[in-house]
């Protein structure tokens, strides 16, 4: 053991990291800053011989000094701010009422400064309800894809106005050869567009709606960082939420739209389980109301929420931020990625990190990369 002549040249000792004080070297590897010896301070404490260490931690979140004229929306470097939108089904007379809808929410968002907005799943099947007549599924389903132009082209224009990257949600899209897939529009800031169809449409999809699943799944690049979408029952396949983080995704949405809560949890617990073995957040976006004309859209269960991987890091339940069950409201947390790579790197376990690439790994077998 190491002989020192006074506390001062331990604690020196303990910097210069010639000597290992497992408390002190743990703290300061969590920030806190060494001020000075105290001097009995626990007599009692034969092994420290009274001495004590007064130390400061400077919380990363307050700034040195705040005023009542500080923005509000104030955020600390490396988050992202994100929205989720819990949105509620009910008949509407006309396409600009839709429009007044969809704009009243990315405007909120946009006040927040929120960088992304997300939408449910399939929440277009609303502008169905404008007709107020009843039409057997499958016709309905074609006739919504009438939409798809005027949908994707508002949300471009929102999301340039606002200035807010949009999931937007879901859209029944006629592709050309005649198959209609459950598409999600990407509308980014800077005005690009860009896609991701639903790979599993549920039994009720097919059976109802005729509604194929696509073959491609990517990250889209964004002005922050890579993201994916997993649109509601995706998320109940491990390989396609491992196929994105491997491409670099650490913020996976998913918009989904339930009838009842068992269905809801299913999507809850899977992408809960996916940011726990990922290590990535996963937004849910999910539709609350009724449309009672229109066929299996009859109830909506929701409760949309931000999730978190479980580790010291993060939220202590994996929930950044969660919504009253079934009530219209949008939801907001700030996404810390530097949590990410410190929960990666030395975090309670490391999942990414552990794999045993020798014994399995997920390969892809799809169609080719986005350019």
């Amino acid at each position: 053991r190491k002989k020192v002549s006074s506390a001062e040249e331990y604690i020196e000792a303990v910097q210069n990291k010639k000597i290992r004080d497992p408390i002190f070297t743990f703290q300061i590897r969590q920030g806190f800053e060494f001020l000075k010896i105290v001097k009995n301070y626990d007599p009692t404490d034969t092994e420290s011989l009274g001495y004590g260490a007064l130390m400061v931690w400077h919380n990363p979140e307050i700034g040195a000094e705040t005023s009542p004229d500080d923005d509000i929306n104030a955020r600390s470097p490396g988050t992202v701010r994100v929205a989720t939108v819990q949105y509620q089904q009910r008949g509407i007379t006309s396409f600009a009422e839709f429009e007044q809808i969809v704009t009243y929410f990315v405007d909120v968002t946009g006040d927040y400064e929120a960088d992304f907005v997300c939408f449910p799943e399939l929440f277009t099947l609303q502008l169905l309800s404008i007709n107020n007549e009843e039409i057997p599924a499958d016709q309905a389903i074609d006739h919504l894809t009438d939409y798809t132009d005027r949908i994707r082209d508002l949300f471009q224009k929102l999301a340039i106005k606002y200035n807010v990257n949009i999931i937007a949600g879901s859209h029944p899209t006629k592709m050309p050869d005649g198959d209609i897939h459950n598409v999600c529009y990407i509308c980014l800031r800077d005005g690009s567009v860009y896609t991701q169809e639903k790979i599993h449409p549920t039994p009720d999809e097919k059976y109802w709606w005729n509604i194929e699943g696509g073959d491609d799944l990517d990250v889209i690049p964004t002005d922050c960082g890579p993201i994916g979408v997993l649109i509601c029952y995706d998320s109940e396949f491990p390989e396609l939420a491992r196929h994105l983080t491997d491409q670099g995704a650490n913020i996976l949405f998913v918009p989904f739209c339930t009838a009842e809560r068992q269905g809801y949890l299913r999507v809850r617990y899977s992408a809960q389980a996916r940011a726990i073995e990922n290590q990535c957040y996963v937004v849910l976006a999910g539709n609350v109301g009724n449309l009672p004309r229109v066929h299996n859209m009859d109830i909506q269960y929701a409760q949309s929420c931000i999730l978190t991987p479980c580790d010291f890091y993060f939220a202590r339940d994996g929930i950044a931020a969660d919504t009253e069950p079934n009530v219209e409201t949008v939801s907001l947390a700030d996404l810390r990625m530097d949590s990410l790579n410190q929960a990666r790197n030395s975090g309670s376990v490391r999942n990414r990190a552990d794999r045993r690439h020798e014994l399995y790994a997920v390969v892809w077998r799809g169609g080719r990369p986005r350019r």
